[in-house]
């Protein structure tokens, strides 16, 4: 969740976008740095660590310019080096960027065949390449950008500033969110109304695909097809003291909305995408190699989190894995082996259960990792290592960003865990982080189902009771999803292994039954699908979340099919969890419920 910041403006605007960048740190980030225009050439100062250090360079070495680009880095190709901090810039261009380019190999491999040689470790310098190799053929800022945005794989938000351009700024958005500042004789250019809040409350937020150039007079909006498109301009209500819900209804639609970036910030922390490793930053006091057994413990959705961890620790580590609900694990009085580790996962680091269980134990002599959205907290505190899930805020109580980013870390560690322990080769590694770092574009593009599951929610919420079913780490997700739905539209849901349906629940099953089944083409698809046969036979209204492999082979009886891009089976939970949280959000939405604050919930339980 790195930070983009622009000015186009009538006055000096380097301290300006240091100040805006500030507002942006609670996205976290290890490096920082602005570019603007002296005397129409590009002008830079970067430094590593906090923004002190570059306001510290500003004062030594100051930038003058009244249109420039600011950056809150988090390293996701490269190390958090000054030199690897953006903005990334050539002689014609600089741009900054936050998200992942997934094919910048490619990029790179082709403008090396016309000299085109990267200076830095990043994958965003290959779209300063290639813009600059567009205008050194004669495109102008324009078309360069509209050509190298179809050149671009991946989820990404990007911001350009051109030599001579000294009114212009150029954005564009694809995943990742980007907002338009309207002044009375300047524009602006902020990942969200927090970094624009001193400047105005007149925003545009632009939507996926879409790209901009911004000028005084004002912004052209084009969309993914370049054509000439309307934004709704609105006030936002933000200050910089406060989180904004941009141009959604609720945080909780917002934060759906933030999961390609959120993914990529949290994958930054865990894996070396530029040699498609898993790169702990973190010092383990034990090692995978030495364990016999991993204790997990969680609440909720955090549960759930660890439940799809199990099936990745065994299987691509052979560790085998205890996963307890920690509101009764302590209870159990379960045995430990003093110098093994117990993992406890919990979005604020506060949940009372959750830090039970941890004393518990650490009492037993055991190891004791977190996995935190808050490194401060008492959890985190208390535990021998802790691994952060890097999200940012999360308002809505309906955890939906925190999930994927819990996800997303625990499958860097079970990867960890596998090559630690001679189970996963190399290559078998490479594989698995490259189809992490296929994920955000992926989220991405599962969001651009929502028109249709909206149609499917509306039909939902006239439903009292509903089923999920799910096979191996599906089964996890639709325990999940069947609690996203009861805790915001009130609507009795359950979740079910697809092989239990025969043992009970399917007694449950007639044509008033909405039976949500989750199963995307792996190698339990045919199974699940059986089992989804089953409910069809009996009349049930079967709503399908699957990839398009999976929709030809389903057969017939289905109401509704969802269809989720096609991605590798070890990182399709994830992806799963976009439709069942869309669907969960909109079904409650037409019930008229409180979706951010859902009755007698709290985000942190701190009591048991």
């Amino acid at each position: 969740m790195c930070g983009i910041v622009g000015i186009v403006g009538d006055a000096p605007v380097a301290s300006r976008l240091v100040d805006a960048l500030k507002r942006l740190e609670y996205r976290g980030y290890d490096s920082a740095g602005v570019a603007t225009l002296e005397g129409g050439d590009i002008s830079r100062r970067r430094a590593e660590g906090k923004l002190g250090n570059l306001a510290q360079k500003l004062a030594f070495e100051p930038l003058g310019g009244q249109v420039g680009i600011g950056h809150t880095r988090w390293a996701t190709h490269g190390a958090p080096t000054e030199t690897n901090a953006h903005p990334h810039a050539t002689d014609r261009v600089a741009v900054v960027h936050n998200g992942i380019i997934e094919n910048f190999r490619d990029l790179l491999a082709d403008l090396a065949k016309d000299g085109y040689l990267p200076k830095t470790q990043t994958d965003t310098e290959s779209v300063a390449l290639w813009v600059s190799r567009e205008l050194a053929n004669g495109a102008d800022p324009e078309l360069a950008v509209a050509r190298t945005l179809k050149q671009l794989k991946g989820a990404f938000a990007l911001a350009f500033l051109f030599k001579g351009q000294e009114a212009m700024l150029i954005a564009a958005r694809h995943g990742a969110p980007l907002a338009i500042g309207y002044g009375d004789t300047e524009m602006y250019l902020g990942s969200d109304a927090m970094a624009l809040a001193p400047f105005t409350s007149r925003l545009t937020y632009l939507e996926d695909g879409d790209w901009a150039v911004i000028t005084p007079a004002g912004v052209t909006i084009r969309d993914g097809k370049d054509a000439i498109v309307q934004r709704e301009q609105q006030i936002s209500q933000t200050s910089a003291l406060l989180v904004d819900k941009g141009n959604h209804r609720h945080f909780m639609a917002k934060e759906i909305y933030e999961q390609p970036e959120t993914i990529s910030h949290t994958l930054s922390h865990y894996v070396d995408m530029g040699a498609e490793k898993v790169a702990l930053r973190e010092t383990l006091p034990f090692d995978f190699a030495d364990l016999t057994r991993l204790t997990i413990s969680a609440c909720g959705t955090a549960y759930f989190a660890g439940a799809v961890a199990k099936y990745w620790f065994e299987r691509h580590a052979r560790l085998p894995v205890d996963i307890d609900v920690a509101s009764e694990f302590r209870y159990r009085e379960p045995p430990l082996e003093k110098g093994g580790l117990s993992l406890f996962i919990s979005q604020s680091g506060e949940t009372a259960d959750t830090l039970a269980a941890l004393r518990y134990c650490a009492g037993q002599g055991q190891h004791v990792a977190s996995l935190v959205n808050t490194q401060e907290s008492t959890i985190a505190r208390e535990s021998d290592v802790v691994f952060p899930i890097l999200c940012g805020p999360e308002i809505g109580v309906a955890s939906t960003k925190a999930l994927t980013a819990q996800l997303t870390a625990l499958a860097g560690l079970s990867i960890a865990a596998g090559r630690a322990r001679g189970v996963l080769s190399a290559e078998r590694e490479n594989e698995l982080v490259r189809a992490l770092t296929a994920l955000p574009a992926a989220v991405a593009k599962a969001l651009a189902a929502e028109s249709q599951i909206i149609d499917i929610a509306k039909r939902l919420s006239k439903a009292k009771d509903v089923l999920y079913l799910g096979r191996g780490p599906m089964f996890p997700i639709a325990m999940e999803g069947a609690l996203k739905l009861k805790e915001i539209s009130y609507i009795h849901a359950e979740g079910y292994a697809a092989g239990e349906l025969k043992h009970g629940p399917i007694a449950l099953v007639d044509e008033d039954m909405p039976v949500i089944v989750v199963a995307p083409s792996d190698e339990l698809v045919d199974k699940t699908l059986s089992n989804m046969q089953e409910v069809a036979a009996r009349g049930g209204k079967i709503i399908l979340i699957t990839d398009a492999e999976g929709a030809e082979t389903a057969g017939h009886g289905i109401s509704d099919v969802i269809i989720v891009p096609r991605v590798d089976s070890f990182v399709a939970p994830i992806l799963a969890c976009i439709p069942v949280q869309l669907l969960a959000y909109h079904t409650a939405v037409f019930m008229g419920t409180d979706v951010d604050q859902p009755r007698n919930l709290a985000k942190s339980v701190t009591v048991e």
